[in-house]
């Protein structure tokens, strides 16, 4: 065969490789399926006895909280005593209906299904909305966030539905009002059902402590209120032991069939009955509905309700701060996951210690629960009238449901809920101003932090090396090469920070491999292992530099089981033996999608550059040899302070409030990756915001 024909015979294979390739590419996106976590995890892992095992806990850490309204509602409702016989029936009557409309008819059937892969509440639906219109704060987004496997594709819709779907997305990802207005709302909500977990344990605890007056008069407000604090203070040092070991300890109390399903299913009923009879027995009607023999049975039942009550919320509100802190909106502290076994299940030292000390607080001001019921119901319609709020967004944007069930929904259920907000509202002095106050406080904690936060990864975007610098400091000829890997870590997504420029000055050496590694949160719930990282190559080849994204969900175990080195290393290595081009490249320091590689000539240089085995080998061998000559870990820690010219309010935001957070709370390393100080080296730098 002759050389020319030799020639195009190698031609024609290659475009035949090349077009199969690019057709495969094409199948595999439109095959793409997507699966929900826990459909995935029933497929695998799950059994009847793993499901029973975890009902039985959330029976004790979650439902817990049901049972102890009888303790207080009737009390906080007639706070002034009951002027006629009738209105304790309307008052009944009322709790029936808003419980079916709003927990049955609202929650039940219509807010869970709008869980982000199991995960509910204000966080988990700004986190689902966040997945549709690109309404996230800060520009972290790459192209390859949506191929994860839990990352929820639109729902398929049509005619004006898909036209009012498309005009709302449009409209929010063009306002920077509205984005701003979307995280101020989950923000509040946020704080709003952290102060109810503070609000929940007080009023629950006093309510039930204080019917001890029933059996003696020995015992004042101030006793009372002291011993309460006591009951709170050994709740929160209980909270160490884990999620799993409080659910036994306390599921058991609940399935107490003749106590609990009396207290929990017809107390309120028999209270409502003996103040028919009684309309003087307004401010105890709890206690004195039950008969004398079962009296000190009932309080027994009733204390230990009410420190399961404020172990839901308790848990709660560690839930919450851990999905917070994926969007940069809390100030960095310790998730200690209590389960080897299960996710989800986290304790937090710091925020345990400020909610107990809050509880104290709250509980001996108030004293009494008679003022602590409006500042209650405050926090519970807020969060109520929120999710409702950004529900509406996913029947629009996600849902796309019919304009009719939508209008029919604001009608009916948000029309209630603003009847219930008007009117705790409307007891603000008496009490109510409690929840708002927590949640001014806590905003302006993670408003500050996140707003600084923010500010640093636009100053890193905007300053970040180029690739011309990047080839001039590879041309420096006092740039010593040094056996060993070394890994760079960062907040930004796109390109190399400015930091490490600093990096080279002070030091002119750098390691034969040099990974930039990138700690990223995803909105959503949890990301599979195996698609946690991506790995790209940065130009020029000879420098063996790589960057990395490692890519969480706001639920997911950051502090890995086995070191992230090795995980990274050998995750590198099947980077470069498998050569995954096709998903993304970096050609002169410039990011092009896949599906912007149309070209057969250019697939056919990637294909002849690639597959050679010679080079691939040598360069995973490159990696084996610098990650056994050792690795050291460089820590890029910025300080930051505000630029010349800065309004009062950003110097006192950045210098202050920001830097003192900063100083007293857990640092970067020691939060999420448990490196070995032996092996760590951190870079400062200052930036000037």
């Amino acid at each position: 065969m002759s050389g020319d024909k030799v020639k195009d015979h190698t031609e024609e294979s290659l475009q035949e490789v090349a077009s199969q390739k690019l057709k495969q590419k094409r199948v595999s996106c439109n095959m793409l399926h997507r699966y929900d976590s826990l459909v995935m995890e029933s497929g695998m892992v799950m059994n009847w006895s793993v499901i029973l095992q975890l009902a039985f806990q959330i029976v004790g850490v979650v439902y817990g909280d049901l049972g102890t309204s009888p303790l207080y509602v009737l009390p906080g409702t007639f706070q002034n005593g009951v002027n006629h016989v009738d209105d304790i029936l309307g008052v009944v009557s009322l709790i029936f209906y808003t419980i079916t409309l709003m927990t049955l008819i609202n929650y039940v059937f219509i807010v869970l299904r709008a869980n982000d892969n199991g995960e509910g509440g204000t966080f988990a639906l700004y986190s689902l909305i966040c997945r549709h219109p690109k309404v996230g704060l800060i520009p972290n987004q790459q192209a390859e966030d949506c191929n994860v496997s839990n990352f929820k594709l639109n729902l398929p819709g049509k005619g004006s539905r898909l036209r009012r779907a498309s005009a709302l997305k449009s409209k929010l990802e063009n306002s920077q009002f509205a984005k701003l207005f979307l995280f101020f709302a989950t923000l509040l909500g946020t704080s709003m059902v952290i102060g109810d977990g503070i609000l929940t344990s007080c009023i629950s605890v006093l309510s039930a402590v204080g019917g001890i007056k029933q059996a003696t008069s020995v015992l004042t407000e101030d006793k009372i209120a002291w011993i309460s604090v006591t009951i709170l203070v050994c709740l929160f040092m209980f909270q160490r032991l884990g999620t799993a070991i409080v659910g036994y300890s306390f599921a058991p109390i609940i399935n107490k069939k003749e106590a609990w399903i009396s207290l929990g299913s017809t107390v309120l009923s028999i209270t409502a009955s003996i103040l028919h009879h009684h309309p003087e027995y307004a401010k105890d009607a709890f206690y004195k509905s039950v008969p004398d023999p079962l009296y000190w049975p009932m309080f027994v039942v009733a204390v230990l309700a009410a420190i399961i009550s404020s172990q839901a919320l308790i848990s709660g509100a560690f839930s919450l701060i851990q999905q917070s802190l994926s969007l940069g909106c809390f100030p960095r502290v310790k998730v200690v996951h209590t389960s080897a076994k299960y996710e989800g299940q986290v304790y937090i030292p710091e925020v345990n210690y400020r909610l107990m000390l809050a509880c104290v607080g709250v509980t001996l001001g108030f004293k009494t629960p008679d003022h602590m019921g409006n500042a209650y119901g405050i926090a519970v319609v807020f969060v109520m009238t929120l999710t409702s709020f950004l529900l509406v967004l996913v029947m629009i944007i996600i849902w796309k449901w019919n304009l009719f069930f939508i209008i029919s929904y604001i009608v009916s259920i948000g029309s209630v809920e603003i009847l219930y907000l008007s009117s705790v509202l409307y007891k603000f002095i008496q009490g109510g101003y409690l929840p708002l106050a927590f949640s001014v406080v806590l905003i302006t904690v993670m408003f500050v932090w996140n707003n600084v936060y923010r500010r640093k990864y636009y100053y890193e975007l905007e300053n970040k090396i180029s690739p011309e610098k990047l080839k001039q400091i590879a041309a420096d000829t006092s740039l010593c090469r040094i056996p060993g890997l070394a890994m760079f870590y960062s907040e930004l997504v796109h390109g190399i920070p400015p930091i490490f420029e600093h990096y080279v000055a002070s030091v002119p050496a750098l390691h034969s491999v040099l990974v930039f590694v990138t700690m990223k949160s995803l909105p959503i719930s949890k990301v599979p292992s195996e698609e946690r990282f991506i790995f790209r190559r940065v130009e020029p080849r000879e420098l063996n530099i790589f960057r990395c994204v490692a890519r969480f969900g706001y639920t997911d175990v950051h502090n890995m089981e086995e070191p992230l080195e090795s995980r990274l290393v050998e995750k590198l290595k099947e980077f470069i033996r498998n050569n995954r081009r096709s998903s993304q490249m970096i050609t002169n320091g410039r990011e092009i999608p896949a599906a912007d590689i149309e070209s057969l000539a250019e697939y056919e240089d990637i294909i002849q550059e690639e597959n050679s085995q010679e080079l691939t080998e040598r360069q995973i061998e490159m990696v084996e040899k610098a990650w056994q000559a050792g690795v050291v870990h460089l820590i890029g820690e910025s300080e930051v302070v505000a630029a010349e010219g800065a309004g009062i309010g950003t110097w006192v935001m950045i210098n202050y409030a920001y830097n003192f957070m900063k100083r007293n709370l857990r640092q970067y390393d020691k939060v999420f990756y448990h490196i070995p100080r032996k092996r760590m080296l951190k870079v400062g730098m200052t930036y000037e915001l």
